[in-house]
This record gives structure tokens, C-alpha cells and sequence, in this order.
């Protein structure tokens, strides 16, 4: 199922995690919503991006994937406002997150995560963007 012109509802919740340890991560219909938002914010990142493709590592996470990942209780994954992902022809994280900071798309959070970003679309649109620092314990420390 299309959620976008470039993104997938099976692209936005597959995850390699989940299939390896037997875990299923269908999202329920109430969600797919919030992944349509997900998708239609990630054609922005693409295009702003110059029309690289974007590799989702991670998009929609049920309660035990979430889990398994060692995700926070909170986290935007959960209810499909959310992906994790890289833009291989563009640039590295900090490039991206460079990039799309200065680029005037709405988010609600971007994160440069060690190799990968963080991207989310959450209806509270705080516009904070943040650098992780993996412990333990991992901290986060804002990007002015």
C-alpha cells in the first residue's frame, strides 16, 4: 500500500529486528493516519534532499519491537509519527541533519543519531533538534 508517491506502508514497517526475532509489527489501522503524515513529511526530507532516495531503517514500531530496540516508552515510533533513516546520496548524518534544519520543513524532532537520523512529524511540531550521545546512560544535547 502507497502512503506517498515514494513511500511504502510495508517500507514504513519493516524492520529487519522484527522478522529476526519473530516479532510482529503490523500496524494497526489506527495508525496508518499518522503514517500517511510520516510519508507525505519524508517526500519533503527526499525532495529537499535533491531527490535522493531515503533508506528507512526503522519507521512504525509496535510495543515489542519498540522494546527490543531498547526505544523509550514515549517514543514517536510508536504511534507512526517517526523514522530513523540515512540519504546515502546526499550526505552523512550531520550533513542531513545540517541540511534539513536550515531548510524550513515542519518537524516535530530531528535527531543526528550516531550513523543514522531521526526524524519526526508528531503533532507538536517543537522544531528541536538534538545530537545523541550514547552512554550509558544516552543523552541528548541540543544543536543550535
Amino acid at each position: 500500500m502507497n502512503l506517498s508517491p515514494n513511500f511504502s506502508l510495508e517500507e514504513l514497517t519493516f524492520s529487519s529486528t522484527a522478522l529476526r526475532m519473530g516479532i510482529d509489527n503490523t500496524a494497526p489501522s489506527s495508525i496508518i493516519p499518522n503514517l500517511q503524515v510520516l510519508a507525505a513529511g519524508l517526500e519533503k526530507v527526499r525532495s529537499y534532499l535533491g531527490g535522493n532516495p531515503v533508506d528507512i531503517d526503522s519507521g512504525y514500531r509496535s510495543q515489542a519491537l519498540n522494546a527490543a530496540v531498547g526505544g523509550v516508552a514515549d517514543s514517536a515510533h510508536l504511534q507512526g509519527w517517526a523514522a530513523d533513516f540515512l540519504c546515502w546520496d546526499y550526505g552523512s548524518p550531520a550533513q542531513i541533519v545540517s541540511a534539513l534544519q536550515a531548510s524550513g520543513i515542519a518537524f516535530d524532532q530531528l535527531i543526528q543519531e550516531g550513523t543514522w537520523v531521526h526524524i519526526s512529524f508528531a503533532p507538536t511540531m517543537r522544531q528541536q533538534v538534538l545530537l545523541a550521545h550514547f552512554g550509558p546512560p544516552t543523552t541528548y544535547s541540543v544543536i543550535s
